[in-house]
């Protein structure tokens, strides 16, 4: 077919092939620190939230309870976190950090820092490609709920 846009054509190629990039050079970054990416993500809301409810990192995150819920007892396995039932609603589950997970963020300063070198891209770069990214995920999620 004439009409079938080449791969490097496609946006949703790009997108993948980035966020393969993006992960690879993260795995690269956090390795010495102990942590994958998602547990990095994690990691940030909770250095800004210090407690959270569960179903809200899973919001926030984008993943549903299945994916999360490994991931956040790994973590407490990793004595990074801990979880417990919210005393006034038994069925939230509040995540907290440990001194361990909260003594990491002074040591992922370099790992920020590293990607943004890595990228080669301008801040204000960065900031348009964030913003026109975070607009075509907010596009699709609103597509993807009404169809």
């Amino acid at each position: 077919m004439q009409d079938t846009p080449k791969l490097n054509e496609l946006l949703c190629f790009s997108l993948y092939s980035t966020s393969l990039a993006m992960n690879k050079l993260y795995r690269k970054l956090l390795k010495p620190l102990g942590i994958t990416y998602p547990q990095y993500l994690v990691l940030i809301l909770l250095w800004h939230h210090k407690s959270y409810p569960m179903s809200n990192i899973g919001e926030d995150l984008f993943l549903d309870s299945a994916t999360l819920t490994p991931l956040l007892k790994r973590m407490e396995s990793a004595n990074l976190l801990t979880r417990r039932r919210d005393k006034q609603d038994e069925r939230h589950v509040i995540i907290e950090l440990t001194e361990q997970g909260q003594a990491l963020e002074s040591q992922v300063e370099n790992v920020f820092q590293e990607a943004m070198c890595a990228s080669q891209l301008s801040l204000e770069d960065i900031g348009r490609t964030k913003h026109v990214v975070d607009a075509l995920r907010q596009n699709l999620v609103h597509y993807n709920n009404s169809h």
